[in-house]
């Protein structure tokens, strides 16, 4: 009862994060919109911000909304593969169908609770598949470096790409701000870090001791067996080639939305390169799917490009709406739904190379 308590707590925190960010752009953009149309000679009432938004969403093209789907799961399914890849130094060669429905089950799960998805697809897939949640914990730990390895990689290629569009935007405002406080954040960064340090060294003896210290060094022995794996995989070439693919077809799924949307629909690849990466980094935001920062973010890079506030706006909530809400809530239900049927009568079996 208390665990449930907490869990509801964290999901109010984390979703009046995003309503509270989703709020604060309405509003924002209602008294502007309704000023600027009421300016080409409309009626107040035809100029309702929640209409345009409405009314943009429904007017999104079926076939490209299709292709974020198609994409969606060509990127889930070459993730599931590299998973599946992981753990098989581990002495558990998977079923393809587990690894791709657990990992449906972590990204429903992280729509209410951020973070805590990690947890529950390695879980489910340890009662599965029988290995130890630590071991598949490492893995999803390992996964998730690999993710954070390809996003710095592709913020760096986009920024060197698109340098002189992002800095005659940012780069006066950011100037601004680092020349104003960032010393004074570098030293209380610096600060706390060195305490912490210092409080670690003196205190390592009578810690080392406890249980609790006993109980997380054989969770982190747990997690290097399974980050350790990828020293094992036995075809490098091909765990490279779906790393790219997971990362390849993110960008499809931001492309194919561009051509969702008419006010979107003629702006170049590298556009979508740009939001994608924006639009990843919003989702880092502990709130249900990046709700409110993927808004926020998404709408800047189309303001860079021309887009009016509005149709960015528009844009964000479509993408949003298919992309983190239409896939992850579809697939997940049917992860949830089906996961279980699927492995009413498997077995798995130990393989006899396990490390």
């Amino acid at each position: 009862m208390k665990q449930l308590l907490i869990n509801l707590l964290k999901f109010a925190l984390f979703l009046s994060v995003g309503l509270g960010i989703l709020y604060y752009l309405y509003t924002d953009y209602s008294g502007k919109y309704l000023i600027d149309c009421m300016a080409e000679g409309r009626t107040e009432a035809e100029c309702d911000f929640a209409d345009k938004l409405v009314n943009d969403l429904k007017s999104a093209k079926p076939f490209w909304i299709f292709m974020v789907f198609v994409t969606f799961t060509i990127s889930n399914l070459s993730r599931a593969v590299r998973w599946k890849m992981l753990l098989k130094p581990l002495g558990r060669n998977a079923r393809l169908v587990n690894t791709f429905f657990c990992t449906m089950i972590g990204y429903f799960t992280n729509l209410f609770l951020p973070r805590a998805g990690e947890v529950i697809k390695a879980g489910t897939l340890s009662k599965y598949e029988k290995v130890a949640v630590e071991k598949v914990m490492g893995t999803v730990v390992l996964d998730r470096l690999l993710d954070l390895i390809s996003i710095l990689i592709v913020t760096v290629l986009s920024l060197v790409l698109e340098y002189n569009k992002i800095w005659s935007y940012f780069g006066e405002p950011v100037t601004k701000f680092f020349g104003e406080k960032g010393m004074f954040i570098l030293l209380v960064l610096g600060g706390l870090l060195v305490g912490a340090i210092v409080i670690g060294y003196f205190f390592r003896s009578a810690f080392s001791e406890t249980k609790f210290y006993q109980k997380i060094v054989g969770i982190l022995l747990g997690f290097k067996e399974g980050i350790m794996s990828i020293a094992k995989l036995d075809n490098i070439p091909m765990f490279l080639f779906h790393s790219v693919m997971i990362w390849f077809m993110y960008f499809m799924m931001v492309y194919c939305s561009f051509f969702a949307f008419e006010p979107t629909s003629h702006l170049a690849p590298i556009v979508a390169l740009l939001a994608f990466v924006f639009g990843a980094w919003g989702i880092v935001i502990p709130s249900p799917g990046g709700m409110g920062s993927y808004h926020y973010l998404t709408i800047l890079v189309l303001g860079m490009y021309g887009i009016s506030e509005f149709d960015a706006a528009s844009f964000s909530n479509i993408s949003f709406c298919t992309i983190q809400i239409g896939t992850n809530i579809s697939f997940g239900i049917l992860a949830f739904t089906i996961i279980g049927y699927l492995n009413r009568n498997y077995k798995p079996q130990a393989l006899n190379h396990a490390g």
